[in-house]
């Protein structure tokens, strides 16, 4: 069988929620073995909804399912002596320690990541928190949207409209964001392991991972002291610039980056109307001077907006690719499952389900070459992993 990229790789989860638990997620879909401990009654994200039909027991909870794909649950009461020995046991096999605690709970568990790091000199300790281990506001609590907001990303989130407040984006931006951080540096802390022997910390906050992550508003603001304002489904910027969201005749939307200043695409823009009869006064000469097209940008975001409501979105998507536009459909979610280019490429796999049918759900956006990746697993089940994992801790 061909090697995953973490073939042999041991990590214990210590994680609850989507930041530490998305990390997890990602070494397990890369061939790691993920083992995620959990409490007795289960992780708090196993009462997370929604949840599938009408159950809402701790199989249930989709997000969990989501997050937790592929990796071996165990369950562990580390408030007795027997729970921290056998805790402790697993922590001293593995290569990776994967943790969500705050600095706070971790050390009245035991389980502040240097001085673990420090009694297993090869492990590698991944901590994602709110804030990091250290600082004035380590001991904050966090949430998603608590690390878009005081990470600024949420700022550049929104409408043209600046009396509606910043739009908080889905999916657990900001988590996912910290997650794909702590991702690069265990594989950094991986390669510095096979150098020199040693383990170390990785501390991951997920303020600093969406603090750094602030799009253009950080080089407008480090260079010109600029401040970039919300855009509707454009780059926040210090100017407004120009809609990109055209509607169509099938009520489906483009998004199309009318860049006046580009010549070769506005010409090509101008000759793609020209042909269906629609280019009005754009085929004048005096378009051609950059100027002119910025003085005229009302007249020319009215003709373009009148030439896409007479095309439907997936005609306008593929004419205009084939003409060498930027353009792309504003698709639903659940429209992707149509989509024949992921179909193409097996985007979309079936996970089995325990004592379920199927699921069909995302597949990793990656391939390579020279691995191979496991198949799609599901989420465990509350401790099925127990006995065979601290039978060979």
């Amino acid at each position: 069988m061909t090697a995953t990229p973490y073939t042999d790789l041991r990590v214990v989860e210590i994680a609850d929620d989507p930041g530490g638990e998305f990390t997890g997620k990602l070494l397990a879909g890369s061939g790691a073995d993920v083992v995620k401990v959990e409490p007795p009654s289960g992780a708090a994200g196993r009462r997370i909804g929604p949840f599938a039909g009408d159950a809402t027991g701790s199989e249930a909870s989709l997000s969990f399912r989501w997050y937790n794909a592929g990796k071996r649950s165990v369950t562990i009461d580390d408030t007795d002596d027997a729970g921290r020995a056998a805790l402790a046991e697993l922590i001293a096999g593995a290569d990776v320690l994967l943790t969500s605690l705050p600095p706070a709970q971790a050390a009245a568990r035991g389980l502040v990541p240097a001085e673990l790091a420090a009694r297993h000199p090869r492990l590698i300790v991944v901590a994602v928190t709110p804030f990091g281990l250290d600082g004035p506001w380590s001991s904050y609590r966090g949430s998603d949207l608590v690390g878009l907001a005081a990470g600024g990303m949420l700022h550049s989130c929104g409408y043209d409209d600046h009396s509606i407040p910043p739009i908080r984006p889905g999916g657990d931006h900001a988590y996912t964001t910290a997650a794909s951080f702590a991702h690069t540096g265990l594989l950094l802390a991986l390669l510095e392991r096979r150098r020199t022997g040693r383990g170390q910390v990785v501390d991951v906050s997920v303020h600093a991972a969406c603090a750094v992550s602030g799009e253009l508003s950080n080089p407008f603001w480090f260079y010109p002291k600029s401040v970039v304002k919300r855009q509707t489904a454009r780059h926040a910027q210090p100017a407004p610039t120009q809609p990109a969201l055209f509607r169509c005749g099938d009520d489906h939307y483009v998004y199309f980056a009318l860049i006046l200043a580009d010549q070769k695409p506005w010409q090509a823009l101008v000759k793609w109307m020209d042909d269906m009869g629609l280019a009005a006064d754009l085929t004048d000469p005096a378009y051609d001077d950059l100027a002119h097209r910025q003085e005229n940008f009302a007249h020319i975001q009215e003709l373009v907006e009148v030439f896409f409501l007479l095309l439907d979105a997936e005609t306008a998507y593929h004419e205009g690719q084939r003409r060498g536009l930027p353009i792309g459909v504003a698709r639903a979610p659940e429209e992707l499952f149509d989509d024949e280019h992921l179909q193409a490429r097996g985007f979309f796999v079936d996970v089995e389900q325990d004592g379920e049918q199927p699921v069909k759900q995302p597949g990793a956006p990656y391939r390579f070459s020279a691995f191979g990746l496991p198949g799609p697993r599901r989420a465990p089940r509350l401790g099925e992993h127990t006995a065979e994992v601290l039978e060979n801790a």
